[in-house]
């Protein structure tokens, strides 16, 4: 049979080939985080017809005479170029900003993916659409210690922040240098003890023929002197175990502004919002005004992105030719830096997939033509016996 015919159905099987994978790629235009692949065409084996010869003194050399077999896939390469933002608002979806991958769970296998449409499931835990566990690292009391094992992130609802006892706290502003002897200004702020609890704390400005005594209930007194309006030296009064600085306190004419204005102390709080950072840490704000760490969301990277298999659900897996995930946190070297509030599009570019359809086309109408007349070549031959 002819050469012709086999390497016209080898070029068939690889343009459908290049047409199912250019369709798939415009299937997924709109697939958060999906990257388009590209078929890569080889030639197959070819038939040595006529071997090289070397020159002879009376006669050249001669090249090599082969006849192609055929073209076969060589390879579909995955294109991990960044795709473009698309703004949610939603704080739970998570864009990647340059290389790297979201670790997550599934039926008990680890895979990767840039697809950060992310919610809290019933559990508080923090999900894909399809239901698989994004991993990470839980904070122990607002710290994530590096080295522990990775898990779900959780958000923990209806935690609580404990209470702070106040020890230090503040008075500023003026007092009035005009106020007669004996004459005497309270003035008080609520501060906390180790259970959560409130308490007033109080002070008495009394005027003096030198200054401005200080005092508190449990009788601890300390003696406050100007000069042109400033206070003379450093002071500090301790009540109730609260150490008071008045540092700042000036005696100018004609101003009353006297306050207590700080103290350090919190009472307990609940869980009442929550945001992502740019390095994947999950922040809580709690009722009580404080700040902590709940959890840090994992990267992971690869030597070879290329080698990675998909997985389904906008998932991948590793391969022997990828290597194994590197782990990491978001905006640390060789991983990008997370966005909250943003999701990763498709980079396929329909243009250029487009047209990889008509050259898929012309390509398999092409081998198509070399079938067709390989056979009326046949026919012809068949057409001698008579």
């Amino acid at each position: 049979m002819l050469r012709s015919l086999y390497s016209g159905i080898s070029g068939l099987r690889s343009h459908q080939t290049m047409l199912d994978v250019t369709g798939n790629n415009i299937a997924n235009v709109n697939t958060t985080g999906f990257k388009a692949s590209a078929v890569q065409f080889q030639d197959s084996l070819s038939q040595l017809v006529r071997n090289s010869m070397l020159p002879q003194e009376d006669a050249g050399g001669s090249n090599p005479a082969q006849v192609g077999l055929g073209v076969q896939v060589a390879g579909i390469s995955t294109n991990f170029a960044q795709g473009a933002a698309q703004s949610t608002g939603v704080p739970t979806d998570l864009m990647i900003s340059g290389d790297g991958f979201f670790i997550v769970r599934s039926g008990g296998e680890t895979l990767y993916t840039r697809n950060g449409g992310f919610s809290f499931d019933t559990m508080g835990r923090l999900v894909t659409a399809s239901g698989a566990l994004v991993q990470g690292w839980t904070a122990q009391n607002g710290v994530v210690t590096a080295g522990q094992a990775l898990g779900a992130i959780t958000l923990p609802v209806g935690a609580v922040a404990a209470a702070t006892p106040t020890t230090t706290a503040k008075a500023a502003g003026n007092l009035p240098a005009g106020t007669a002897v004996g004459e005497s200004l309270l003035r008080d702020i609520q501060v906390y003890d180790a259970e959560g609890a409130t308490r007033s704390l109080e002070l008495t400005f009394t005027r003096t023929a030198t200054g401005w005594d200080v005092s508190e209930p449990g009788g601890a007194t300390t003696s406050l002197a100007f000069v042109d309006g400033r206070l003379t030296g450093p002071a500090s009064i301790v009540s109730g175990g609260v150490t008071v600085d008045l540092s700042t306190i000036t005696g100018y004419a004609d101003v009353n502004t006297i306050a207590i204005t700080e103290q350090d102390g919190r009472a307990a709080g609940t869980l009442s919002s929550y945001a992502l950072a740019e390095d994947g840490s999950l922040i809580g704000t709690f009722s009580n005004g404080e700040t902590a760490v709940l959890a840090r969301i994992a990267m992971a990277n690869f030597v070879n992105p290329g080698g990675l298999e998909k997985a389904g659900d906008s998932t991948f897996r590793p391969s022997v030719s990828s290597g194994q995930a590197t782990v990491g946190v978001a905006g640390s070297d060789g991983y990008g830096s997370l966005i909250s509030g943003a999701l990763e599009m498709s980079n396929v570019d329909l243009s250029q997939e487009f047209t990889n359809l008509i050259v898929a086309q012309r390509g398999f109408q092409a081998n198509a033509r070399i079938i067709t007349t390989s056979d009326e070549v046949l026919q012809e031959l068949t057409n001698l016996k008579r």
